[in-house]
């Protein structure tokens, strides 16, 4: 049986806003979607038997950890990372990029052999160019590969951003080059340019040239606020290609999501709703809630009775207080799980008001809430 290409199928929009099909051989994503982290190997706290009930449809596997332990080859021999971690959803794997920025305080970037790092683990050297940050992704054999660039730290620094920007092109090359034709798989460039709108545009209309299968935008999440993300997407929103998949790369809280799908995103990832989980804070319908403060330590009711999903209301916050207060790891189980699921129903949510022409009063309903 010949496997399915992947490829992109914009449905509706309104405004900005877009609804979406990727088609993958593994299955296919509704867009605007959210990709629970899995940096590991694994979604923290969660079995991936759960994290389909969700109805998450895709995940995201971090290139960076996962070639510093177990390594590429071991997961390999394993038959790549979907049977090493028993996952059949379609995998995003990102480039390592942004872990050799914010992990390692030893590295140096070279123009030619790419990132030189010392592991965060055991200080071993570690030299992670273009090319090879595309072999060990099609060694993981991942659905969606990022391709490799320099993700500098916030700063106005104009010429500081331009030199980082043209850098990551030259490697988007390279990338590219590397991944060769893969039509079951997709390789994505990823935007930089700080936030600066020129070095932004620039950016995307090079991409556009090399052609990839998705743009993502990435530099964000490195500090900036809210109102500085969302000027960036409002400056490229009309540059960026229809027919292609739109990737914001580690966003974020509700209220981001909900603003960058004003902005025509389609994708998004963060470790947010698992971190917290494991920390005692819960997303609601009604605000977050941190469940170690000491007023649930008689409230017998459930998290979110707007949650219904999962079930996972059969819960009191009495004692998920009483779980996380204990230290028992169940708290960091549910709570995590709760998280995931309720970033999947907003995700939901958000597909049927763009379906109904109502996404702005749902938009500007929950801006300011969640």
């Amino acid at each position: 049986m010949a496997l399915k290409d992947f490829a992109f199928k914009l449905k509706k929009k309104d405004n900005y806003a877009r609804v979406g099909l990727i088609e993958t051989h593994r299955g296919d994503i509704k867009t605007p979607a959210f990709m629970p982290v899995g940096t590991q190997a694994t979604v923290k706290a969660c079995t991936i038997d759960d994290i389909k009930k969700t109805g998450s449809e895709i995940i995201l596997g971090n290139t960076y950890h996962l070639m510093i332990r177990p390594g590429v080859d071991r997961i390999k021999n394993a038959g790549g990372l979907h049977k090493f971690m028993n996952c059949d959803l379609p995998i995003l794997t990102d480039s390592g990029g942004f872990q050799v920025m914010s992990l390692s305080k030893l590295n140096k970037i070279d123009r030619e052999k790419g990132a030189i790092f010392n592991s965060h683990i055991d200080g071993k050297k570690f030299y992670l160019s273009p090319e090879e940050s595309i072999r060990i992704q099609l060694g993981l054999n991942s659905d969606i590969v990022m391709i490799m660039d320099e993700c500098p730290k916030k700063t106005d620094n104009y010429e500081l951003i331009k030199k980082s920007m043209q850098l990551s092109l030259y490697w988007a090359e390279r990338s590219k080059k590397a991944f060769g034709i893969n039509p079951h798989k997709a390789l994505f460039g990823i935007i930089q340019g700080g936030l600066f709108k020129d070095l932004r545009i620039h950016s995307l209309k090079e991409l556009m040239k090399i052609d990839f299968d998705g743009y993502a935008i990435g530099g964000l999440a490195v500090g900036e606020t809210q109102r500085e993300m969302f000027k960036v997407l409002d400056e490229i929103k009309d540059e960026m290609p229809e027919n292609k998949p739109h990737y914001l790369m580690g966003v974020g809280t509700p209220s981001d999501i909900l603003g960058a799908v004003k902005r025509g995103i389609d994708m998004f990832d963060c470790v947010m709703p698992t971190r917290s989980g494991r920390t005692g804070l819960a997303f609601t319908w009604n605000g977050r809630i941190n469940i170690k403060n000491n007023k649930y330590q008689n409230d017998n009711s459930p998290l979110d009775e707007s949650c219904t999903n999962l079930n996972l209301n059969k819960y009191s916050k009495n004692y998920l207080n009483h779980l996380f207060n204990t230290n028992e790891i169940l708290g960091s189980m549910l709570l995590t799980l709760h998280n995931i699921n309720f970033y999947q129903e907003l995700m939901s949510c958000i597909r049927k008001n763009i379906e109904s022409g109502t996404f702005d009063k749902f938009h500007d309903k929950y801006i300011d809430k969640l």
